[in-house]
């Protein structure tokens, strides 16, 4: 069972150098840690001088009535889950969906938090990354980690957490979706919501000869150049319209891309 001091040396491996670092992480996949979340947090923070992790919180997330056309929204249907949102907070815990270990961050004293209230990222020593977040442009976080030539980081996860890979996606000039979100000031569009990550697996052997990797407990930990996942993301896009999306008939947002493509 790895401990603190064991991750950090397990880390140490990577030489991620002083380069800025976005962390995806899954503590299951470890299968156990001494200290749970919190022993890999601090190990990450040990390592990784500006740590940065999204904490997204979609339960804000409402439908209007009507809307843009090829959205990936049935707006009758979204209608029965509006009653459930709750307005953003910059306390709102992270969803279940990110794991323990981005809510861990969320949590550390020293920790700040985008105000995007559906795709916000938390970060210590990040304060430039994450005030590149706005509303038109959710994603800039990952673009400030690009041009900073720091690095994706996942821990007991594949490419399909790899939230990267929606930057290449945008970049490709690929589809992108209006959200909506209640706020304490009201309803606000999200426009720039990226599509769906179950097939970016699919990008893991181009990305093969640029990612380090090490073991820790049953997690394989990866690290790759942000850079290079969005160079890559789009040459496979260039190569392919359809590249990187999923296979399931009924995914609304696989579905609207290649609608967009006909």
């Amino acid at each position: 069972m790895p401990d603190y001091n064991d991750l950090i040396l397990i880390l140490q491996e990577l030489d991620l150098g002083d380069k800025p670092v976005v962390a995806h992480a899954s503590l299951r996949a470890f299968g156990q840690v001494s200290g749970g979340a919190d022993a890999v947090v601090t190990a990450l923070l040990y390592v990784a001088r500006v740590l940065v992790m999204p904490v997204h919180t979609y339960k804000t997330m409402v439908t209007p009535a009507s809307g843009p056309a090829n959205n990936a929204v049935n707006y009758a249907r979204a209608q029965q889950w509006n009653r459930l949102a709750e307005p953003f907070d910059p306390n709102m815990p992270a969803d279940v969906m990110m794991g323990v270990i981005p809510e861990n961050l969320r949590q550390r004293p020293q920790s700040r938090r985008s105000t995007h209230p559906i795709l916000s990222f938390a970060g210590v020593n990040a304060d430039k990354i994450l005030a590149a977040q706005t509303l038109e442009n959710p994603l800039g976080p990952l673009m400030e980690v690009a041009n900073a030539d720091g690095w994706a980081l996942l821990l007991g996860v594949d490419h399909t957490a790899n939230t990267a890979i929606h930057l290449g996606e945008k970049l490709a000039k690929r589809k992108q979706f209006t959200r909506w979100a209640l706020t304490e000031a009201g309803t606000v569009a999200c426009p720039g919501f990226p599509g769906c990550s179950a097939g970016f697996e699919a990008l893991e052997p181009a990305l093969r000869p640029h990612t380090r990797s090490a073991q820790a407990g049953e997690a394989l930990i990866r690290a790759v150049p942000v850079r290079q996942v969005v160079v890559k993301t789009i040459e496979a896009i260039k190569q392919n319209p359809l590249a990187l999306l999923c296979e399931r008939t009924d995914c609304e947002r696989c579905s609207a891309v290649r609608e967009g493509l006909r």
